[in-house]
């Protein structure tokens, strides 16, 4: 009785039948968050490409001399492209507007009397934007005058297609961003920007 019980140990290790259900289970999980998270990521691509379209099709109009007054109505166009993939967005629009192409970006100048590489301890500075207070851009908010260049930016938020973001550490809305720069057409000639100095606190 010993010999048969050992003869069929060997039939039972080397029986296989229903392993690949066991290992499927142990690696769906994974592999189901793993496609989830390349899902997400692909829309966060397609949703970045709409919102830059958007923006870049809308900066145009901005551009024309009678745009100041269509701002509303240009942003409502871009909000309409984006809402068509992903209902619910918080959309958010900002524009800034530079003496030329190469100030975009551009903090405003300031003695630096102490070295420090930061404007503060009375330090004079060059208020570009004239709003009293030092700026690491020197963009002045709207759209600006004739020549001037304007970046434009819209930012969408909205809650994630899939619902497994928490699986894999995303947090439960996504924000896009598009951005474009033109500058106005030459209606007039372009404004003044003579800087007021001020000092840092």
């Amino acid at each position: 009785m010993t010999r048969g019980f050992r003869n069929r140990i060997p039939r039972v290790n080397s029986d296989q039948e229903g392993a690949t259900l066991v290992e499927f289970a142990m690696i769906a999980p994974v592999f189901f968050l793993m496609l989830m998270g390349l899902f997400d990521f692909g829309f966060q691509i397609y949703a970045q490409s709409v919102v830059q379209g958007a923006v870049h099709s809308a900066a145009r109009d901005t551009s024309l001399e009678n745009g100041a007054g269509k701002l509303a109505a240009i942003d409502e166009a871009v909000t309409r492209q984006v809402v068509r993939i992903a209902p619910g967005s918080n959309i958010t629009f900002e524009r800034k507007n530079y003496a030329s192409f190469s100030d975009i970006g551009r903090a405003e100048d300031f003695v630096d009397t102490n070295g420090n590489s930061k404007c503060d301890n009375g330090e004079s500075f060059e208020d570009i934007n004239r709003n009293k207070v030092w700026d690491a851009d020197r963009g002045a908010t709207g759209v600006g005058g004739a020549r001037d260049a304007v970046l434009y930016t819209a930012s969408a938020r909205f809650d994630r297609l899939f619902p497994f973001y928490a699986m894999i550490g995303l947090p439960p809305q996504s924000t896009v961003t598009g951005q474009t720069v033109l500058r106005n057409q030459p209606y007039q000639e372009q404004g003044a920007r003579d800087p007021v100095v001020e000092t840092c606190p």
